[in-house]
């Protein structure tokens, strides 16, 4: 896609990868096919616009819009609108995001040439919840919260053998990256519901969207999903529950 940006150049290993991607996606998993954006420049190094990375021919994007069972005009190649899964900027749209999706990046990760993925928190978040029951949550790992992956998804393999410039990424963590609950009880007899909410509106002014330093590992997002109160069973107290909801991943 968009060939006139002139970043459709790689190393030979990710080409080779793309190619066997794409055959199994769609053989395998029924994923019509791969719209590619950006790689790399002719040359490599830094782009004017758009990428930090994407400099040495080892970084791919996918669109997360599936490819049209046709072939596209050169026009359409340079028009085609990417499609953002979200409906919000914490939460994936159900109406776009599908079975099929989450097919796809899974796939991506168990190829063992292939070092990171990148996707948008509320991606990440999506995967963890579909994949809950599943035993092997490993490849889980390869896949990293980052903002602005909401249209497509960053791959990112390994340095090639022999390749003694290229600085190998740290070994994925054993955890797999997902979401942590965090729920805060309050209690008040003196000054009953009106203290438990005040108590739980600092709470959330103190911790939603806030960028908390944690030991071991790096927060990625921390949101406040409910806040509710209640009579205690004891007639007299007030008893509050603020949940939150965090994705992390190691250090």
């Amino acid at each position: 896609m968009r060939l006139s940006r002139n970043r459709n150049w790689g190393h030979p290993r990710l080409l080779d990868f793309l190619e066997r991607f794409a055959a199994d996606a769609r053989n395998l998993d029924g994923w019509p096919g791969l719209l590619v954006g950006d790689m790399s420049q002719p040359r490599g190094g830094p782009m004017v616009t758009g990428h930090s990375s994407h400099q040495i021919g080892l970084d791919v994007d996918i669109w997360l819009t599936p490819m049209p069972d046709r072939t596209l005009t050169t026009e359409e190649r340079e028009n085609m609108v990417a499609v953002s899964m979200l409906k919000d900027p914490f939460t994936v749209d159900p109406d776009k995001w599908t079975p099929l999706h989450t097919k796809l990046i899974k796939r991506v990760a168990f190829y063992p040439e292939v070092d990171r993925i990148f996707v948008h928190p509320a991606i990440k978040k999506t995967l963890c919840e579909a994949t809950a029951k599943d035993t092997d949550r490993q490849w889980l790992s390869k896949v990293r919260p980052m903002w602005g992956h909401h249209y497509h998804f960053h791959i990112r393999i390994v340095c090639p053998a022999g390749s003694t410039n290229c600085e190998h990424q740290p070994a994925p963590a054993s955890e797999d990256g997902c979401e942590h609950t965090i729920t805060l009880n309050v209690w008040s007899q003196a000054k009953g519901r009106n203290e438990v909410h005040d108590i739980m509106a600092a709470a959330r002014t103190a911790l939603h969207g806030q960028p908390l330093t944690l030991d071991g590992h790096r927060l990625i997002n921390l949101r406040h999903e409910t806040s509710e109160a209640r009579r205690a069973s004891d007639g007299e107290t007030y008893h509050g529950i603020a949940r939150f909801r965090a994705v992390t991943e190691p250090q």
